[in-house]
């Protein structure tokens, strides 16, 4: 029976992912901060079981991948999905809180895929899998912190690529539009394309075990959209950006 790590696993993608992964048989180490409800996952399906985590906390995040080991003792994927987002204060630039943003979305996705290298390189197997965002393509208005967090993922994910790669160790970066969860659920303007975690847990599945492509993104029809603007000049992506969101010129 294969094993798959997953953190952010209280909710939303990371969930909606451990009980797909479940359903199809795999044993699912569940990771997030929020204990009860790593229980309350765990009992929906007996090959989920709960390990809590901080993942800001870097020498818990390599003790917990030690448990984990201990309990499984080969583990096929490391899904990294831990995330944290509040638009309000997107609006101006607050230090304290694109610190806590960064610290949560980039350097805690850091910490558990430092928990993990060497076990993976000495393998020469597996995969590892970070959950970034399609606001990681280019700038957006309100996105300071959140943005610029899954920019660096998608960098970190591109080089670690090359550099896992060369110990046979898969890389892959998920790139999931607007997907209706507790985070998102904080957004004031109507997201195109919505969708639900469990239409993302079936596309994360998919892409993580019947694919070998890289990036995993959806839904086509926002991303498909947002790979054609990114590629746009400066000039005319910030035109159109201004133009779509109805900004005013300050």
């Amino acid at each position: 029976m294969k094993k798959i790590w997953i953190t952010g696993a209280s909710s939303g993608i990371g969930k909606a992912l451990a009980l797909k992964f479940a359903q199809e048989g795999w044993q699912v180490a569940a990771s997030a901060r929020r204990e009860s409800l790593l229980n309350e996952i765990s009992e929906l399906n007996k090959n989920i079981s709960s390990f809590p985590l901080d993942v800001t906390d870097k020498e818990r995040c390599k003790e917990v991948f030690e448990e984990i080991k201990n309990k499984y003792q080969n583990i096929d994927i490391c899904f990294f999905s831990t995330g944290t987002w509040d638009p309000e204060k997107e609006k101006n630039i607050d230090t304290e809180q694109i610190e806590n943003v960064m610290k949560v979305n980039f350097f805690g996705t850091l910490n558990c895929i430092n928990a993990v290298e060497k076990y993976f390189k000495d393998k020469k197997n597996g995969h590892i899998s970070i959950v970034s965002s399609v606001a990681g393509y280019r700038g957006l208005p309100n996105s300071t912190g959140y943005g610029a967090s899954k920019a660096a993922l998608n960098n970190l994910a591109e080089s670690l690529y090359f550099d896992f790669g060369r110990h046979n160790v898969r890389v892959s970066l998920i790139s999931p539009g607007f997907i209706k969860t507790p985070m998102t659920d904080k957004n004031e303007f109507k997201m195109p394309f919505l969708k639900t975690p469990e239409f993302a847990a079936d596309k994360i599945y998919n892409g993580l075990v019947n694919s070998s492509s890289f990036e995993i993104d959806f839904p086509k029809e926002l991303t498909l959209i947002l790979k054609l603007l990114k590629i746009l000049p400066s000039r005319f992506y910030l035109y159109l950006i201004r133009k779509l969101t109805k900004l005013q010129k300050l």
